[in-house]
Order: structure tokens, then C-alpha cells, then sequence
């Protein structure tokens, strides 16, 4: 059996078709798109070209798509630029307790500028309670951040009726979608939302390169400044090639969905079966809200980093969490969140499918997974069978 790519949720592989797409970008049509001389014009053209493909997925209007270096820079842009505009009409913001840190250390940075931050608990299945979210909504409440589905357990939390409150409401919503555009239906519209981010990665797009849709109306003051690109949005000589291969991932994902997903969301269901075959083994998150591709398991008695390097040894790339905490030493702030103990939070696994993935890795994985557990319980001084 060669690898077994098991972490698509913390990136995926750029599509033959992508870079095909960007490579023009890097080499003939290599000019700024700022630039009034032909070399200019083609990017200007591409890069129109682009955010009116980007548009079109979403069900949004071509000027309401500005492009990022990420996911991250996205949320970033999205919670720091509405709470400095709207500052005068309050500062109060709201979020979940289980955000991504690129929505929650914005948060925390703008608690030590003065702002004031509800952190909203989900249950055990990492479900927010729309009820309790309605009644958080103050009068100084200018912003709710809620993420469409979590990176870690995959739950896809209660979007379009989130919004349909706030909308009610008055107050601007975002969503991060980083996890959910290209797996999804996103219809900016029909999920009620003021501000979405996505980032190219997660899609079988470069890194390095996002976008943030930010509704009509919806004024930002900008992270960057320095220049007029991004309708002064986000300064900076656009990233082109990335920008297209962006466009060209999306579109991709967006064609091929309706075959994709069920295949994908099939060998899912028998990876959860398989897993929770294990003795002392739990499934993070609701069964039923869930993304197609996610399947989060907290396996009692080991501790994650161990079984992760044995599933290497064997050929199989697997993830604790979240990529871009891999190197803390603390439990899963989100499994904490559903109440599991350190002990359970430490021996988690995250294994999230993508479109190459085959019954024959399931396969391998069920075949292989139980007797390193067994191996690693053996060695453990908390477990007696």
C-alpha cells in the first residue's frame, strides 16, 4: 500500500488542472495588474475573469469578492476591519467557543483594544443553540462570527438560521467557510451572511492565496495599507497566478460536487463504523452534522502524538486537530468544548478524505489502526483491560 493522505482538512494537493491554469502567470502573462500597458491588461483581464467565476459559485456580485493571502488574513479582515468601522455603534462582538484561532486571537486582540467578546458554548455534539445565540444579541452588538463547519470535528453548525436573526437583528455575520467552500453548497444569499472567508488550499488550490465576500454595503476599514487594489480593501499587487488558480480550483469542485461528495461521504460512514468498532472509542460531534469528508474520533487511553507517528511508520498521514496548532502541548480547545476530559482530548484522531481516497485505504486503515492501539494501551499505565 503506498501513503495514505488522511488530512485534507489541514490542506490538499494542487490539481494538475490548477497549475496548468496559474503557469502562465508565472512566465508570459507575468505583468501587474495595475499596470495601463498590455502586460497589465491581461492580468487586469484574468484577474476579473477570476472573481467573477469566484462570484458566480457563491451567488455573489463580481464587487463583492476581494481576494487574500488566506483563510486567515480573511478572518482577520473580516472581524478587525467591521469592529474598527462600526466602532461608534458598539463593541460588542459575538463568537463560539470552538472558532479557529485565525477568528479567535482576532477576538482576544481586540478584548485588549476595549472591545467586549460573548463566547457562546456549543453541547456535547458541538452544535451551537441558535435560542442562546439570539439572546445574546445586545444593543451595542455589532458582529456576529460564527464558522459555517469546524475544522477539527467537522460539525456544520446552523449558518442560515444564525443569519436570519442577525439579519432581523441589524447586526453584520460572518462565517468562516474555510472547511465548507468546494465540499458545500455555498450560496452567500441563502446563508443569510453579511461576510464569508475561504481559502484556496482547502480546495485542491495553492496556499498563500483567499478571498472574503463582503456584501454590498458592508464597509471594512483594511488591514493593509498602501495602495488602491481591492476597491481599498487590501493593498498589495495582487497575487495573479494564485488568484486564478483560486478561481480555477472552485469552479472545478463546484462541477464535479454532485459526484464527488457522495463517494467521499460513503467512505466516510465506513470509516466511522470501522473506528467505533475499537473498544473505548468515541465519535466527536454530531453524526448527522457533519461535513462529508470528516470523521473525528477520541480513542481512550493513548495519547495522540503517539498514535499519529505510528500511523506514519505504517504510511498513513493523520492529524490530532487543527494543523496550525500540531505543535501545542495543550488538549484540543474544541474537544474541551464538548466536554471531554484532558485525558480523552489528548488521544484524538482526525482523519479527513478527499477526492483521490479509495475503499482499499479504508481498507488498510481498519486493518491497521486496532493493533496499534492495542500495542500503544499495552504500554499505557491508565489502561486495564
Amino acid at each position: 500500500m503506498n501513503a495514505v493522505y488522511l488530512d485534507h482538512a489541514a490542506t490538499t494537493p494542487v490539481r494538475e488542472e490548477v497549475i496548468e491554469a496559474m503557469l502562465p502567470y508565472f512566465k508570459d502573462k507575468f505583468g501587474n495588474a495595475s499596470s495601463v500597458y498590455s502586460f497589465g491588461r491581461e492580468a487586469r483581464k484574468a484577474l476579473d475573469q477570476a472573481r467573477q467565476t469566484v462570484a458566480e459559485v457563491l451567488n455573489a456580485d463580481f464587487n463583492e469578492i476581494v481576494f487574500t493571502g488566506g483563510g486567515s488574513e480573511a478572518d482577520n479582515l473580516a472581524i478587525k476591519g467591521a469592529a474598527w468601522e462600526y466602532r461608534n455603534k458598539g463593541r460588542h462582538l459575538i463568537t463560539s467557543s470552538i472558532e479557529h484561532h485565525a477568528v479567535l486571537h482576532p477576538m482576544q486582540q481586540l478584548e485588549r483594544e476595549g472591545f467586549e467578546v460573548t463566547y457562546l458554548p456549543v453541547d456535547d455534539q458541538g452544535l451551537i443553540s441558535v435560542e442562546e445565540l439570539a439572546n445574546a444579541i445586545r444593543e451595542d452588538t455589532i458582529l456576529v462570527s460564527i464558522m459555517h463547519a469546524n475544522n477539527e470535528i467537522g460539525v456544520i453548525e446552523p449558518i442560515a438560521q444564525i443569519g436570519a436573526i442577525t439579519k432581523e437583528r441589524g447586526v453584520l455575520f460572518h462565517t468562516d467557510a474555510v472547511q465548507t467552500v468546494g465540499v458545500m453548497d455555498i450560496d452567500v444569499k441563502k446563508l443569510n451572511v453579511d461576510l464569508l472567508s475561504m481559502s484556496a488550499h482547502k480546495f485542491y488550490g495553492p496556499k498563500g492565496v483567499g478571498a472574503l465576500y463582503v456584501r454590498k454595503g458592508v464597509r471594512l476599514i483594511p488591514l493593509i495599507h498602501g495602495g488602491s487594489h481591492e476597491s481599498r480593501r487590501r493593498a498589495g499587487t495582487e497575487n495573479v497566478a494564485g488568484i486564478v488558480g483560486l478561481a480555477k480550483a472552485l469552479e472545478l469542485a463546484d462541477a464535479e460536487r454532485s459526484v464527488v461528495v457522495p463517494r467521499i461521504q460513503r467512505l466516510r460512514d465506513r470509516l466511522i463504523d470501522g473506528l467505533l468498532q475499537i473498544p473505548h472509542t468515541r465519535l466527536n460531534g454530531s453524526r448527522t452534522e457533519r461535513l462529508p469528508n470528516n470523521v473525528s474520533v477520541s480513542i481512550e487511553f493513548i495519547e495522540g502524538e503517539s498514535l499519529l507517528l505510528n500511523l506514519d511508520l505504517k504510511g498513513i498521514a493523520a492529524s490530532s486537530g487543527s494543523a496550525c496548532t500540531s505543535g501545542s502541548l495543550d488538549p484540543s480547545h474544541v474537544l474541551m468544548a464538548l466536554g471531554l476530559t484532558h485525558e480523552v482530548a489528548h488521544g484524538s484522531l482526525r482523519l479527513s478524505l478527499g477526492r483521490e481516497n479509495t475503499d482499499a485505504e479504508i481498507d488498510y486503515v481498519l486493518e491497521t489502526l486496532p493493533p496499534i492501539v492495542e500495542r500503544l494501551r499495552e504500554m499505557s499505565p491508565l489502561f486495564s483491560s
